[in-house]
């Protein structure tokens, strides 16, 4: 078992979701967030001042798949959300020990389904 953590930006958040549909991954999480990466941010005028913007809004998108789904759901995200340009996020991938489904008790690949 995998989790899969995905870090993107919100706009092509929708794309990447019609990428998992389409790789039949339909159970993850969505988290908005800020952060800052490679871009290092912009600069704005706020209240007649120029600052630096460094952190920026993103979205952190986990997915817990079995084995033979991880290389689909990475995948799925990867042609979701690459522009090729900085700022396009990252993808971090770590074992799962052990999965419950609360309602019923299952464990392992079973729970996650």
């Amino acid at each position: 078992m995998k989790l899969i953590t995905a870090y993107l930006q919100p706009e092509v958040l929708p794309i990447v979701q019609q990428e998992l549909f389409a790789a039949q991954i339909n159970k993850y999480s969505i988290v908005a967030g800020v952060g800052q990466g490679a871009q290092k941010g912009y600069e704005a005028t706020f209240r007649g001042l120029l600052t630096q913007v460094r952190v920026l809004k993103r979205v952190r998108l986990e997915v817990a798949v079995n084995d033979d789904f991880a290389e689909r759901a990475i995948g799925a995200i990867m042609r979701g959300a690459q522009t090729g340009e900085a700022g396009d996020g990252k993808v971090f991938v770590t074992e799962l020990l052990d999965c419950v489904r609360i309602r019923t008790g299952e464990r392992g690949s079973q729970a996650i389904g």
